[in-house]
C-alpha cells in the first residue's frame, strides 16, 4: 500500500509511510522514530540540508500531515469484504483439523494485518490471537514457529501490545525459541525480546525470567553472525536496567562479548560500554589479555557508534585502573582522542574529551 501513497507521506530517512511526522528547525519533516535514531547517533545537523540544529533539537509534531496521512490511509484500505476475518484465521490456528499449510497461511495473513496500523494491531491483541500464536511458537514445526515469531514481532511495535504480550506469558515462549529454535527462529526471538524490552517494566520482567539472559549469552557465543548481532542488541537494551547488568556479567558474558568485539561485532562493544559501569565487569575486562588493543583498534578504525562506546569503555577502565591508563598513554590513545575532537558526531567528541581529561591526569603522575 505504501507504493500507492504520495512520496510526501514517506520519511526521507526510512522511506516508509510516516506514523508520527515531526518538523525539524530546518523545515523538513521526518518520522519521529527515524529522526530520533539519527539524533541518538550523535548527529546535530539536518539529514537533508546538513544545516546545524539547535541543542537540544526541537521536534514539532506535524499534525496536519499526520491527519492527511490518516485520512488517505483510511480511503486506501481494502473494503471490509476484502479484509480477512481475524477470528476465522485464529480458528484455523487452534483447530486440530487444520492442515499445516492452512496454519502457515493464517499466520501470513495475520502478520500482514498487523503491519497495517496500530489500531489493527491492538484489535488483534484483544481478539485472542496471542494465545493461539503462543502455541505455534512452542511448536516443533520450524516454519510455524518462525512465522509465529514474526507475527509477535509486528504486534510488539505498539507499547500497549508490548505490555499485553508479556502479561500473556510470551517471555517463556520466546526463551524456548532462543534455546530450541531452528532456522531463523532464534534470531527473530532475540529481536522480539529487544522490542519488548524497550519498555522499562519489561526490562525487569525479562531480566528476571530464568534462562532469558543466559539464553541470549549462549546465542552470542555459539550463534551465527545474525544471531549474535541480535543477541547483543537484546542485551544492550536490557542492560540499561542496572540489575540486568549484574545478571549478564554473572552469566560469563564479558569474555564472550570481548571475543565478539575482536571479531568485528561492534554491537558487542556497546554492551561492554554499559557493563563497564560495574566494578565486577571492569575487573573481568582487565583480566582479559589484549582487551586494550581491541578497544584501541575500534577507536582507530570502527564505525561512529563503535568508536563512541569504545571510548566510553576506555574511560571507565582508565579511570578505574592506573596501570591501564598508563598503558593507553604509551599506545598513543591520547593523540588519537585529540584527533577525534573534530569528529562530526557529537557523542564521539564528548566521549573523546572525557577520556582526554582522564589521560591528562595520568600524564601528570608519570
Amino acid at each position: 500500500m505504501a507504493a500507492e501513497l504520495p512520496d510526501d507521506f514517506k520519511c526521507p530517512i526510512s522511506l516508509e509511510i510516516m506514523s508520527d511526522p515531526v518538523i525539524l528547525s530546518s523545515g523538513h519533516t521526518f518520522d519521529r522514530a527515524s529522526i530520533q535514531r539519527w539524533l541518538d547517533a550523535g548527529h546535530r545537523s539536518c539529514p537533508i540540508t546538513k544545516l546545524p540544529l539547535p541543542d537540544p533539537p526541537s521536534l514539532i509534531p506535524n499534525h496536519a500531515l499526520r491527519s492527511l496521512i490518516s485520512n488517505f490511509t483510511l480511503l486506501s484500505l481494502p473494503k471490509p469484504s476484502q479484509t480477512p476475518n481475524p477470528q476465522a484465521l485464529i480458528h484455523l490456528l487452534i483447530s486440530r483439523s487444520s492442515r499445516l499449510e492452512e496454519k502457515l497461511d493464517s499466520l501470513d495473513q495475520l502478520t500482514r494485518l498487523c503491519k497495517r496500523d496500530s489500531s489493527i494491531r491492538r484489535r488483534l491483541a484483544e481478539s485472542g490471537a496471542v494465545s493461539a500464536v503462543l502455541n505455534c511458537i512452542g511448536s516443533g514445526e520450524p516454519g510455524l514457529q518462525e512465522k509465529a515469531l514474526h507475527f509477535v514481532l509486528n504486534l510488539s511495535l505498539d507499547d500497549d501490545c508490548k505490555v499485553g504480550l508479556v502479561a500473556e506469558g510470551i517471555v517463556g515462549k520466546i526463551v524456548y525459541a532462543l534455546h530450541c529454535g531452528v532456522g531463523d527462529s532464534r534470531a527473530v526471538a532475540a529481536t522480539v525480546l529487544t522490542s519488548l524490552a524497550v519498555l522499562e517494566v519489561n526490562k525487569v520482567t525479562i531480566g528476571s525470567y530464568p534462562d532469558a539472559i543466559p539464553g541470549l549469552v549462549s546465542l552470542l557465543q555459539i550463534g551465527s553472525l545474525r544471531e549474535r548481532k541480535e543477541a547483543a542488541t537484546a542485551l544492550f537494551t536490557l542492560c540499561s536496567f542496572s540489575d540486568n547488568r549484574v545478571r549478564v556479567i554473572q552469566c560469563g558474558a564479558v569474555s564472550i562479548l570481548i571475543q565478539n568485539a575482536d571479531s568485528g561485532l561492534e554491537r558487542a562493544v556497546e554492551v561492554l560500554g554499559l557493563l563497564a559501569k560495574c566494578k565486577l565487569a571492569r575487573d573481568e575486562m582487565l583480566r582479559f589479555c589484549g582487551f586494550l588493543d581491541v578497544l584501541i583498534g575500534i577507536v582507530s578504525n570502527g564505525s561512529s557508534r563503535g568508536v563512541q562506546y569504545a571510548l566510553l569503555t576506555l574511560s571507565s577502565l582508565c579511570c578505574y585502573n592506573e596501570k591501564i591508563g598508563l598503558e593507553a598513554l604509551r599506545e598513543g590513545l591520547f593523540e588519537t582522542c585529540v584527533s577525534l575532537l573534530e569528529d562530526e558526531n557529537e557523542k564521539v567528541r564528548r566521549n573523546a574529551n572525557m577520556l582526554i581529561q582522564i589521560l591528562q591526569g595520568k600524564r601528570k603522575n608519570v
